[in-house]
């Protein structure tokens, strides 16, 4: 099923989360917000739970990735 992570160099990965991931930059990053929000309790929006998952999706891909090379044992740098 993640296979074609394998497929797709791991900058990419890191490239995305920290662009789409971590924005805005300012006053605080969208991710760490909606996190916020999720601990207080008050992400009830659909709008915010959609930006929670729009903000979270490429850290979790990046997790993934360096999961996936981890367990292969395989060189993470591109050929």
């Amino acid at each position: 099923m993640l296979r074609w992570t394998d497929r797709v160099p791991l900058y990419l990965f890191v490239i995305a989360a920290l662009t789409l991931g971590l924005s805005p930059f300012a006053p605080e990053p969208h991710l760490w917000e909606k996190l916020k929000m999720l601990a207080d309790g008050t992400l009830v929006k659909a709008i915010d739970i959609f930006d929670l998952v729009l903000h979270a999706t490429p850290w979790v891909l990046l997790i993934l990735k360096v999961t996936r090379l981890l367990t292969r044992g395989e060189d993470p740098t591109p050929r």
